[in-house]
């Protein structure tokens, strides 16, 4: 199945920790690019996420965001028991020595250690991010898929004009050898007129096969109905398929470029430019394929 390269997905998942969210997006790029933006939390999980995503994509330019909201209300604070402990026996030992010694209660607790926010698993957020990224991978690669198949239809639809073209082509080619040949024989005739040039028939004879044969063109046109049905069978596979696509393009286009130079009529030669035309459109779409 045919996929862009091009996509956008995201999701949130409720955890302990907070609400973490995930992004992913995706432009045009000859091999596969990934950066990756995570809170402090998830650093040590980059390694694995960048595997996902390269287990699920080939091609692309990717951006990761991952973001984790604290829950509402604030973050959950509480007591470090054995800091306070801590902090009374020092304050009995030395209201002794300072019987006027005096701590407010706000200046005891922005004592460090004192309060302490509610503690995360690391092991079970991890678990959850990377359950998320799964969900919004999916998301991800259908939305890929769904503008493949858009490419797609439109790649098969300006192949169906190549094809048409070509037939069109070969349809015309007798009829323009036949014109070619009674001109040149016109010509000949001309030319053999009495005070003209003698020329020796049998010469004259393999001098216009030689001519017609440079003018020939079929085998040009049996490599673009080879190179139509082989572009029609990579559409159907199911794997990534741009690179392929892109040097098949190649292919198509050499071919039509060698068609108009070997016109001598005009119908060939405006069929040799909508082939390019059409090319080139197909190849702008390719671009777009992973």
């Amino acid at each position: 199945m045919i996929r862009s390269m091009t996509a956008f997905a995201s999701g949130e998942r409720a955890t302990e920790g907070g609400t973490l969210g995930c992004e992913l997006r995706a432009v045009n790029h000859r091999f596969l690019e990934i950066g990756v933006r995570l809170p402090e939390e998830l650093r040590a999980l980059e390694p694995a996420l960048r595997e996902r995503i390269a287990a699920r994509v080939s091609r692309g330019k990717l951006d990761l965001v991952m973001r984790l909201r604290p829950p509402e209300g604030g973050e959950a604070l509480q007591l470090d028991p054995r800091r306070v402990d801590q902090l009374a026996t020092l304050a009995t030992e030395l209201q002794a020595r300072f019987p006027g010694l005096r701590a407010g209660l706000v200046e005891l607790l922005q004592f460090p250690g004192v309060l302490q926010g509610a503690g995360v698993d690391a092991a079970a957020l991890q678990a959850q991010a990377l359950a998320l990224l799964d969900e919004v991978l999916d998301a991800f690669v259908a939305a890929r898929e769904r503008e493949g198949d858009a490419l797609a239809a439109g790649i098969r639809e300006r192949v169906d004009a190549i094809a048409a073209i070509a037939a069109d082509v070969r349809a015309l080619m007798p009829a323009i050898r036949a014109g070619q040949r009674q001109k040149l024989e016109a010509r000949i005739a001309e030319l053999a007129q009495p005070g003209g040039i003698a020329f020796e028939p049998g010469r004259v004879e393999q001098e216009l096969v030689l001519w017609l044969q440079k003018l020939d063109v079929d085998e040009e046109l049996d490599r673009l109905d080879s190179h139509v049905a082989e572009l029609r069978r990579v559409l159907g596979k199911r794997e990534p398929v741009g690179r392929r696509l892109d040097f098949l393009l190649q292919e198509f286009n050499r071919e039509a470029n060698t068609l108009g130079s070997k016109s001598v009529d005009a119908r060939t030669s405006r069929a040799a430019i909508e082939l390019k035309v059409l090319i080139d459109q197909v190849r702008e779409q390719i671009q777009n394929i992973e």
